[in-house]
């Protein structure tokens, strides 16, 4: 039998003693909105490079990570259909914006040394390479940070659902909800300060109760395929890190089992 050489860039396992994660392959979901940071419109390269150094520390832990990136900082297609745009070309043109954000997000991430591939449902070959489910995997097999770009390329459905059909297409032990609050809440906490947040929800009780953190197409999907979500708060250094090994941090989404 002929012996494999493991390949030089594979992401290093961590060494006797290290924090083990519980997920081997995860996928995070990072909406468009948390690239602006102080900014109304556009990238902020600072974020960028926050992001950037928590998917490293992720990536330093052997963990296969993949990364559906929003396009809501620079172009929401429902709000332009709402204004009277044809709502499918409302949609490309947010798929586009989605790839822009992940070219973005590519340049930050190889500035920290992770490899990094960006693939779009949306043909562009000067810039990205094409989805394909396979070459996804094998890229993350050989410890490449794959950034899914171009949503589903199909309009009329969301970043959100595109994450969670990716995410189980590619074998994902987990979907990371990526947000600007720190879990599920029974309202918003935005808008009402005594909102409660949950620790533990049913995809059931996400879908009955209505908790707008992702829509019902995305949360449906999961359950159909006993995806676990967590949802947490992306603002706070070490989030992803602590996600990945399966530390008690936001909110978990699945059937019932809970932590």
């Amino acid at each position: 039998m002929t012996s494999v050489a493991p390949d030089p860039a594979a992401a290093p396992a961590p060494a006797a003693g290290e924090d083990r994660p519980r997920y081997g392959r995860i996928l995070l979901k990072v909406s468009g909105e948390a690239l602006l940071g102080s900014r109304a419109y556009g990238v902020d390269p600072e974020v960028c490079t926050f992001i950037a150094r928590q998917l490293g520390e992720v990536h330093a832990l052997g963990v296969q990570v993949a990364v559906v990136v929003g396009g809501g900082n620079i172009f929401r297609g429902l709000a332009a259909s709402a204004r009277g745009m044809e709502r499918a070309t409302a949609d490309y043109i947010g798929m586009l914006a989605t790839v822009m954000n992940a070219l973005a997000l590519q340049d930050a991430l190889e500035k920290t040394s992770v490899p990094t591939r960006v693939l779009s449902a949306i043909a562009m070959d000067e810039v990205a390479e094409p989805y394909i489910r396979r070459r996804a995997v094998r890229h993350m097999e050989k410890g490449r940070v794959v950034l899914l770009a171009a949503g589903t390329g199909n309009p009329y459905f969301t970043t959100d659902t595109a994450a969670a059909l990716r995410a189980v297409e590619i074998g994902a032990e987990v979907l990371l909800k990526a947000t600007k609050v720190d879990g599920v809440y029974d309202r918003d906490p935005v808008k009402d300060p005594t909102a409660e947040r949950h620790e533990h929800v049913t995809y059931a009780q996400m879908l009955s109760e209505r908790l707008d953190v992702m829509d019902a197409t995305a949360v449906t999907l999961c359950m159909d395929n006993d995806l676990p979500i967590v949802v947490f708060d992306l603002n706070e250094p070490g989030h992803i890190r602590a996600a990945a090994l399966g530390e008690p941090i936001g909110t978990l989404i699945d059937g019932g089992n809970g932590r």
